[in-house]
């Protein structure tokens, strides 16, 4: 072992007599195993959830398409279907994309993350608006006059243009704030710098005055 090496070890091993177990450290490990099971527990009944929707879903579908040995389905039991999984779009693929993107957001915000937060919070509220105003807008209530009684052709392809719709919506949302924060961040880091040079000038011309008015009663 050289001498650099002997070196080295020594202070490490004074470093490490003069550190001692943390006090609430099997709490921490603990409290991380009781977290670690919660998110597995809660992963297991989101899927047992999941399951018996699907499972309801088929049940209900199969009740409802199915008449007499034929698959026939009334026009609005479509558009109940299609309102159902245009929410579920909405509520689930777009905090799935925003988990992707956090540390996107954090590395953009990195020198005011408080601020951030808050603006990842309005422009999910902003997002939700979006999502819920072309749910309600795109909704039929009343069967068309080009529409039969069940299901043809022009009403799937009316409810596939909204599926469309909705996923080109919230790819274009978020595109459009891939490019967007970085500017607002940067926008916002500057103007922060800009408020602090404005307070360090502020109290060094207080200073200067103070000195001033000192000399001043001096030179009386």
């Amino acid at each position: 072992m050289s001498k650099v090496e002997d070196q080295l070890r020594i202070a490490m091993e004074a470093v490490g007599a003069r550190v001692g177990p943390s006090d609430d450290l099997f709490e921490r490990v603990q409290a991380g195993i009781d977290a670690d099971r919660g998110r597995r527990a809660g992963r297991r009944r989101g899927a047992s959830v999941a399951a018996a929707a699907v499972g309801s879903m088929a049940i209900l579908l199969t009740a409802f398409v199915y008449r007499q040995g034929e698959p026939r389905m009334d026009w609005w039991i479509l558009e109940i279907l299609a309102f159902a999984a245009l929410t579920a779009i909405a509520l689930i693929l777009g905090p799935f994309i925003k988990r992707f993107g956090r540390s996107y957001a954090a590395d953009v915000f990195r020198s005011n993350p408080s601020t951030g937060k808050s603006f990842i919070v309005l422009t999910d509220f902003a997002y939700y608006l979006i999502f819920s105003a072309y749910i309600l807008f795109t909704t039929t209530i009343d069967r068309p006059r080009t529409w039969t009684a069940t299901v043809g052709a022009e009403q799937v392809q009316h409810n596939l243009i909204r599926l469309g719709g909705i996923l080109l919506i919230i790819g274009l949302l978020h595109g459009a704030n891939l490019v967007v924060l970085p500017i607002i961040g940067r926008l916002l880091t500057l103007n922060r710098r800009l408020d602090q040079q404005m307070r360090e000038l502020a109290a060094r011309d207080l200073r200067g005055g103070d000195i001033d008015q000192v000399g001043l009663d001096e030179d009386r």
